[in-house]
């Protein structure tokens, strides 16, 4: 969804369901509205608005999202090598609570999905958010396994966490809820350790003095 840009800080993500997860959990925990949500509409795109966002005169932070899909190592090192270039001093090993790095007036956050340390994407963080004691997940995951066995399956393997959440989510009161709906309406627990993490990089990123 496109939004009209209003502040100086930019946090900047891959797609439409990445967005709208974002606004959820910024709204479950009251994060403060001070930074511009925006769904760059794939990860080439993302890459290209990076040294774009910096050369705006009156820009102050810029926090980018991203999936590490199937390579986290090529995926960091990737995104370090473009953040040098802007003059930034990155680490070889992307923090496990998110980066969060100055140079001069500028501000730069990154964290990728699911938890930056693991392969995977929007779908693997979600799934952590999927309740302990829920009895639904083991039948998806057996479900899949059993269309798979058949190779019944038109998704690739690689995007299988995408079919665990989302064949989850359509087995819930409001079947095809979409992962953001999904935390307003409760079905997921944000109070999971991960989901913690990303919500006080957040905070820390655009809301600190």
């Amino acid at each position: 969804m496109r939004v009209k840009e209003k502040h100086n800080q930019k946090l900047l993500l891959e797609g439409n369901d990445d967005q709208h997860v974002i606004w959820a959990l910024c709204g479950k925990y009251n994060i403060v509205e001070s930074f511009d949500v925006i769904d760059c509409e794939g990860i080439s795109n993302l890459n290209e608005q990076i040294p774009i966002r910096f050369k705006q005169s009156d820009i102050r932070t810029v926090g980018i999202i991203i999936d590490a899909d199937t390579d986290l190592k090529n995926r960091w090192d990737s995104l370090k090598s473009i953040l040098e270039t802007q003059g930034f001093i990155v680490p070889e090993v992307i923090p496990l609570d998110g980066l969060i790095i100055h140079n001069n007036n500028l501000t730069m956050g990154v964290w990728i999905m699911p938890n930056n340390n693991l392969n995977g994407m929007l779908e693997d963080f979600i799934s952590f958010l999927i309740p302990k004691e829920d009895q639904l997940l083991p039948i998806v995951k057996s479900t899949l396994n059993h269309i798979e066995a058949k190779k019944l399956n038109s998704y690739s393997l690689i995007h299988k966490s995408k079919a665990v959440i989302h064949t989850w989510l359509s087995w819930q009161a409001d079947p095809g809820t979409p992962m953001g709906l999904g935390i307003t309406k409760r079905y997921l627990n944000t109070d999971e350790e991960t989901c913690l993490k990303l919500t006080n990089w957040i905070n820390k990123l655009f809301n600190s003095p």
